[in-house]
């Protein structure tokens, strides 16, 4: 007998930039979204709620409703969970110390290894369990090129972090759950990410490439990276590791000099890599000043289209100074 089809998907971290996006494409594609996170809302349940059924993580938030009652006995009737919940590992205002560094990884590796238990546990289970990670996997390289089936995750603190926040979705064997994690690039997008940071500096002719600029940039935008999340949860074939960056491959200097164009602004002032690390340390400053090769091989051979596949689209859209995300909208 054919599975009841659901049309539910609990969604954690949906609350911030990339989780606000996943979220408007689901429900524009039929989908009804229950999210957890840290802010409470009518649709919304705070990670202290799920985390009461199994070890408490946060001492403070926990948020009441009737659609959190639905956690009392395990996870919700769903079609798919999803996790993009994640501390921005870019905050400026935070120091790269042990304590920024546990909080960094504890949101991503905790988060997805509480949904994976309430998935194991539950008696009726999603189809599909989709988690984010960072291209960070891979060690950065002017010369090789990776895609999915390319070795990484043991060679520093990122690398490492990416491989555990992948094997925390790991499920036990008798669970028929199908897998998929995506590993993401710089995500770009007009109201949060990158974009957010340098929009105005690039505005007021300051902007320019980070250190060298020669360092491969792997992208993506953030209505693609949405909808790659919508194409896997639809697509019962597909399972294992997908890159969630664009075709075009591009240099930090190509990119900078491309933003600064669409916004008709020059984009010649460097970033120094020692300012770089000051502002950021050392390890943390290697986001953004090495970078890797990476070619979305097997996301394109799942079908899945990119409506920003070049970096001429994706900087035209987040270059607008009057904005309102029509797709975040609807």
């Amino acid at each position: 007998m054919a599975r009841e089809l659901r049309r539910t998907v609990v969604i954690g971290g949906g609350s911030g930039f990339v989780g606000q996006a996943v979220r408007s494409s689901l429900r524009q594609s039929g989908y009804d979204v229950l999210t957890v996170s840290r802010k409470s809302d009518y649709d919304r349940v705070t990670w202290v709620r799920v985390y009461d059924r199994l070890v408490r993580l946060v001492s403070s938030g926990f948020f009441y409703s009737e659609k959190a009652k639905l956690w009392a006995d395990g996870l919700p009737k769903c079609d798919a969970v999803i996790n993009v919940a994640g501390e921005n590992l870019l905050n400026p205002r935070r120091r790269w110390n042990s304590e920024f560094q546990e909080e960094v990884w504890n949101s991503r590796v905790d988060t997805t290894k509480t949904l994976a238990k309430l998935i194991s546990e539950s008696k009726d289970r999603p189809k599909v369990f989709v988690t984010i990670s960072g291209v960070g996997y891979y060690k950065p390289s002017q010369v090789a090129e990776y895609t999915e089936d390319s070795p990484g995750g043991d060679f520093d603190f990122l690398s490492r972090l990416a491989k555990e926040w992948e094997a925390a979705a790991e499920l036990p064997s008798d669970c028929d759950v199908r897998r998929v994690a995506i590993r993401s690039g710089v995500v770009l997008g007009r109201e949060g990410g990158m974009i957010n940071q340098i929009f105005w500096p690039f505005f007021f002719g300051l902007g320019g490439p980070v250190g060298s600029g020669k360092q491969f940039m792997p992208w993506i935008h953030v209505h693609d990276l949405a909808r790659l999340f919508v194409h896997v949860v639809r697509n019962d074939r597909i399972s294992g590791v997908l890159n969630g960056v664009a075709p075009h491959l591009i240099t930090n200097k190509q990119f900078s000099r491309c933003f600064g164009r669409h916004l008709w602004r020059p984009a010649f002032v460097p970033l120094p890599t020692s300012v770089v690390r000051l502002l950021f340390g050392s390890e943390r400053a290697k986001v953004m000043t090495e970078g890797q090769k990476v070619i979305p091989k097997r996301t394109l051979e799942t079908g899945f289209r990119f409506e920003y596949a070049d970096i001429d689209s994706a900087c035209r859209e987040c270059a607008r100074l009057i904005y309102a995300d029509d797709q975040l909208l609807k």
